[in-house]
């Protein structure tokens, strides 16, 4: 029952996925998060991001930010990337996800999700069909529901990581 929530892989930080390898074995598209995955909660996009949206884009790769913010706060944040968005994304449902690989001409075979949180992000990318990627959130400081979320995500972690020693 909670393998529907496990990821595919784990990364310490967006920043440290090898995409060039994913990129050699036919992923053409990532679908990224915001908010605790590329900057901290409500952080406007920095250079580290800049640099690594540049660098996929030089390797080939489509990429999109899908959020469940408002427009503003994704729209400012893409501006400065260059990556194409989707806003109160209403994840973990599979629409935002369908739409994002439609944007991006991908298919579930060769699209990458990366992002934060389990419940939302992980969970709605693999009932979509999408390889995803689970990073360890960039700062501590998250609003209420998240911490509360955070929590529960820690007994799921407990029992995936058990998992994958046996």
């Amino acid at each position: 029952m909670l393998e529907r929530f496990y990821p595919d892989r784990e990364a310490e930080s967006a920043y440290g996925i090898d995409y060039s390898a994913y990129y050699e074995s036919g992923f053409r598209g990532i679908i990224f998060d915001v908010d605790n995955t590329l900057v901290p909660h409500g952080a406007p996009a920095d250079e580290r991001a800049a640099a690594l949206f540049g660098k996929l884009r030089e390797a080939g790769f489509e990429t999109l930010l899908l959020s469940n913010n408002k427009e503003p706060r994704v729209k400012s944040f893409a501006d400065v990337v260059g990556a194409q968005y989707i806003y109160r994304a209403g994840k973990p449902g599979r629409a935002g996800y369908e739409k994002a690989m439609e944007l991006m001409h991908t298919r579930p075979e060769n699209t990458l999700f990366v992002g934060d949180q389990l419940f939302t992000d992980v969970w709605g990318a693999k009932k979509a069909g999408i390889l995803t990627f689970l990073v360890k959130p960039i700062h501590p400081r998250e609003e209420i529901q998240i911490v509360l979320k955070r929590r529960l995500e820690r007994i799921v972690l407990f029992f995936y990581h058990r998992s994958r020693k046996d």
